[in-house]
């Protein structure tokens, strides 16, 4: 499965770091989500990928933006990571079923067993609005998000 820009996003629930569920239709009307799917946790890529948003996510639309990032390391990994780079947003687990959530938003590589580099963001309603999928060792731009984000 893919899914498009105007299509409705696929509803999920995730446990975070701390083990708390996080369900995306909890945003619908609230907040505007940016829904990072990324390989794997303490790698040099996403680490750089998850600091620069850490860094930069005031500029993204501040109290209106929720970003929701989602990897298959497990939620134990995932707060650890969280705890030495001080995240202030949910790392969501897609442990088990492995890989599931990745692979409704057609972001799964199954030759590796990892989410590809791809964010969905979507809207207050629900749509997506904006996409981009990059190759594993490919950083994305905070630039394109910030672009994206001000056209809605």
């Amino acid at each position: 499965m893919t899914v498009n820009v105007g299509d409705t996003a696929p509803d999920f629930e995730l446990n975070d770091q701390h083990g708390t569920p996080v369900r995306l239709s909890g945003f619908r009307g609230d907040k505007t989500v940016v829904l990072v799917f990324y390989p794997l946790a303490f790698s040099g890529v996403c680490t750089g990928e998850l600091c620069a948003i850490r860094d930069e996510l005031p500029t993204l639309g501040g109290d209106d933006v929720q970003v929701l990032a989602v990897s298959v390391d497990s939620m134990f990994a995932l707060r650890a990571w969280s705890d030495q780079e001080k995240y202030q947003f949910p790392l969501l687990s897609d442990f088990w079923p492995h890989g599931e959530t990745a692979r409704r938003y057609g972001v799964f590589n199954e030759d590796k067993g990892i989410a590809t580099r791809g964010t969905f963001i979507i809207d207050t309603e629900g749509v997506v609005r904006w996409k981009v999928e990059n190759a594993i060792p490919d950083a994305r731009s905070l630039d394109d998000y910030r672009k994206a984000l001000q056209s809605l």
